[in-house]
């Protein structure tokens, strides 16, 4: 897609009663701005069917001092993005894609700055930190059984204790993305090499044996790089045709500000992959499918019921624990053979859905949540008015 700059007579128009919301992203020095563009012409197609204005705006052009702000809109006709000045927004979806831009000193105070400005709403002001995920999942006594063991990687010590109780981890980076860094430590204690080190690459793992634990070790420090890792109970997932599967959630909120399911889909792993992550070598399988060919078709139902319960709950307690104001989460959800529901990971800015009728609703979803929030907005700016 080329992008063309639309002239001055074409800006400055915002229909009556029409919400503007803005997709918040990075600029970019080749392509002018950063993220999944299919994404946002899809976000700003379904914004016009619900009545609202939609643009593209970076972070550097979002300055709260105007009341005009430089974005960019999709022509659909042309199949270019088009450089506009536009309303300043009542929502601010933030879609920044790479950790590292939104963890940059001056995105982080433009969006402190947004989340204490009165004029507009901005929902999932950043990345999740897998340990903080643990860490607020466990201080709900209701939430607390989905989660796995799950400890900072921090001293060869504390890996030695919990590969004694648990003789299956899995490792990950602390603020990794799309199963990206992850590695599976395996103690095998009757072979020659009893320590069996599987690291994720892109759609393969490379395997590493060996012969004690301090070798063990030191192949993990030197694939760590010096990030920040947890280490995590492996649980022995349900599989299909002896593969390994889980179930991916997308929970919203609704047009009431209320977490509600989008729905749940699920992804088989690849035949050399750690993860089920697509990227990464996965697939794509319907979930009742999959339980039932490892549960009776009575069990498979109850499973997928307790899991949709589980995962709105998961998403009540993550945004509590969060203090942030949150409109949507991802999350894997694995099930062991005994049916058991686990928790493994949540992110804030959920890919895409490649079921149509997820993607669909999950567009939908993000306007009305959006309506939500531009209406308590004016609710408050009305009492405000009035005292």
């Amino acid at each position: 897609m080329e992008l063309r700059t639309a002239k001055k007579d074409e800006v400055h128009e915002r229909l009556a009663g029409r919400l503007v919301l803005a997709i918040l992203t990075i600029e970019d020095d080749e392509q002018l701005f950063r993220g999944n563009r299919n994404n946002f012409a899809d976000l700003i197609r379904t914004g016009v069917d619900k009545g609202f204005l939609v643009y593209v705006l970076t972070v550097k052009n979002l300055v709260l001092s105007r009341s005009n702000l430089r974005g960019f809109v999709y022509n659909e006709q042309k199949d270019t993005w088009q450089q506009r000045m536009l309303p300043f927004p009542d929502i601010i979806y933030n879609r920044i894609p790479l950790r590292e831009d939104e963890m940059l000193p001056a995105v982080r105070s433009k969006i402190a700055a947004c989340m204490l400005d009165p004029r507009i709403k901005l929902f999932n002001p950043s990345f999740f930190n897998k340990w903080y995920l643990f860490e607020w999942l466990r201080g709900s006594k209701a939430t607390k059984p989905f989660i796995p063991t799950t400890r900072k990687l921090l001293t060869a010590t504390r890996l030695e204790r919990m590969l004694q109780k648990h003789p299956f981890l899995y490792l990950k980076p602390e603020s990794g993305k799309a199963g990206k860094g992850i590695m599976t430590v395996r103690v095998v204690p009757d072979k020659p090499l009893p320590y069996l080190l599987k690291v994720q690459e892109n759609k393969k793992s490379s395997t590493f044996s060996c012969s004690d634990f301090q070798k063990l070790w030191n192949r993990i420090k030197k694939e760590c790089a010096g990030e920040p890792y947890i280490a995590q109970q492996g649980i022995l997932l349900a599989s299909f045709n002896d593969r390994r599967f889980d179930l991916r959630a997308l929970v919203q909120k609704n047009d009431r500000g209320k977490w509600d399911l989008t729905g749940i889909g699920a992804r088989v792993a690849g035949s050399s992959s750690i993860t089920t992550h697509v990227p990464r070598g996965g697939s794509i399988e319907d979930p009742e499918k999959l339980l039932r060919s490892s549960f009776n078709a009575d069990q498979a139902r109850r499973i997928l019921i307790k899991a949709k319960k589980t995962s709105i709950m998961i998403a009540r307690q993550i945004e509590k624990g969060s203090g942030s104001m949150l409109g949507e989460m991802s999350m894997d959800l694995g099930i062991d053979s005994e049916g058991h529901i686990w928790f493994f990971e949540a992110n804030s800015k959920p890919m895409k859905f490649d079921e149509p009728h997820i993607r669909q609703k999950s567009l939908d979803r993000i306007f009305q949540y959006s309506t939500y929030l531009a209406r308590m907005r004016n609710e408050r700016v009305k009492q405000e008015a009035t005292r």
